[in-house]
């Protein structure tokens, strides 16, 4: 059988984010975020966690860059903390000074510097102005983008605004479960419309700032399936299709938002916060879509006598995340699955390509997030036997390939994640790391998925 191999020039890459590793919360001039007030908040995280220091790669950078090289890596994905380098809508040097180093780090081992504006962590002062259901935080993204592209500027590869806008969105304030934890369906839906708008507007800032760079932005599509072939069910997919997928890929690629969503959701919202040519601001060009894909999604309308069901994987809340399908079921999904109780489905990573070639064929791709997180245990002899990891992504990657094969245009793949870190509400017990990190002495530790990874991109072929 001859084994899989990817495109010449397919990007190898491994992702990060910035309060998931950096640490140094209150060192150099941050200033807190969201995620600082939300993660100190008591019973916000597990066991209290925060990213005070998580994996203290503020002061450990060159060392993880060495990790990249060793890796053999082409791509490094991390995020800006805005918090870090723009606080109080002026620039803190420091900050931006840490990035500039990180940059000229990257391009000197030859690995390309993709740079996320924007994972989660809105400045804490944005946020008690009303956070992103707000137009004027749209407003203060764009200074902050024009600041940071202006100092950085064409020495990054790929300029990406935000990653997954749709956990922004639904989790900080629809169901609460992510920062800044509130419970608003009509703000969630308000915030989904500035997190877009805030995309367009920082795009052409970087398209009038860095124009050798590329511009993309990095969506968590939902794979959503029905429990039945029934209309009923069908119409469950199409709500759901509308709130996780269409609400974003409508106005960032089409210009404009999807009917349907607009009727779904009439009983929360008017939407008249969207104004005339906002559409069309959202919808700036891109060079490539980001895809973050780690699951598949089960869905039913409820039928109003069974027990109701909202195993959607995204945490457990009185408040749901789905705005105006107060009616549709999530339902548990058959193993195996992750640390994080997401079923492992590579055919879902096939489906959401293919989907993407057919409706988007002029765009290429990337995956920009793609990996598990499993209990891993340390040998006696201090390695990392992670044998579960490495069937997750040999199976995902090989979905990857397949999707290739039927002409998506995929142009390289990021592993989540190259460290262990502060996953956010559920804090430091799930490690989705390839290197793993000792929280209280900061080692690092390539695990089996580690080496597995660098013979991948070595051969840029799945090893035997």
């Amino acid at each position: 059988m001859t084994a899989r191999t990817f495109p010449p020039g397919f990007l190898w890459g491994a992702a990060t984010a910035a309060y998931q590793i950096e640490g140094a919360a209150d060192e150099d001039g941050r200033a807190p975020s969201i995620w600082d007030t939300y993660s100190h908040t008591p019973g916000r995280t597990l066991n209290g966690d925060t990213g005070d220091v998580a994996a203290d790669h503020y002061h450990r950078w060159a060392e993880d860059l060495g990790h990249l090289t060793e890796l053999g890596l082409g791509g490094y994905r991390f995020s800006i903390s805005w918090p870090r380098v723009f606080p109080g809508g002026k620039r803190n040097t420091a900050g931006v000074d840490f990035y500039s180093r990180l940059v000229d780090g990257l391009l000197e081992r030859g690995i390309r510097p993709v740079a996320t504006l924007y994972h989660w962590d809105l400045p804490q002062e944005l946020e008690d102005a009303g956070g992103w259901p707000v137009r004027d935080t749209a407003l203060r993204f764009q200074d902050y983008a024009a600041d940071i592209v202006g100092a950085l500027g064409d020495r990054v590869d790929t300029w990406t605004t935000f990653n997954e806008p749709w956990c922004s969105a639904y989790l900080g304030y629809g169901s609460g479960v992510h920062a800044p934890g509130r419970t608003e369906p009509a703000a969630a839906l308000a915030a989904v419309h500035h997190l877009n708008l805030a995309h367009g507007l920082a795009g052409r800032v970087v398209r009038e700032l860095a124009p050798r760079a590329r511009l993309s932005v990095t969506l968590n599509l939902h794979v959503i399936r029905p429990a039945s072939d029934s209309a009923a069910d069908a119409d469950a997919v199409r709500r759901i299709d509308a709130l996780a997928n269409r609400a974003f890929l409508g106005p960032l690629l089409d210009g404009a938002y999807p009917a349907d969503l607009l009727a779904d959701t009439a009983p929360v919202s008017d939407w008249s916060f969207v104004r005339d040519g906002d559409e069309r601001t959202a919808a700036v060009p891109l060079d490539v879509l980001g895809v973050n894909y780690y699951s598949t999604t089960l869905v039913r309308t409820w039928d109003g006598v069974s027990p109701r069901s909202d195993a959607d994987g995204h945490g457990r809340s009185a408040h749901s995340p789905w705005i105006g399908a107060g009616d549709v079921d999530f339902l548990p999904q058959p193993g195996p699955h992750t640390a994080m109780g997401w079923n492992i489905d590579p055919s879902g990573m096939t489906e959401l390509l293919l989907r993407l070639r057919d409706e988007y064929p002029h765009l290429p791709l990337m995956i920009t997030e793609n990996g598990a997180a499993f209990a891993d245990e340390v040998a006696p002899d201090g390695a990392v036997h992670d044998d579960r990891r490495v069937d997750y992504l040999r199976r995902h990657v090989d979905a990857v390939g397949a999707a290739i094969d039927q002409g998506a245009d995929v142009r390289g793949y990021f592993v989540w994640s190259l460290l262990d870190n502060f996953e956010w509400a559920w804090g430091y017990d799930r490690r989705f790391g390839i290197i793993r990190v000792d929280y209280d002495t900061q080692v690092r530790t390539w695990k089996d998925s580690a080496h597995w990874y660098r013979e991948l991109v070595a051969g840029n072929a799945l090893p035997d």
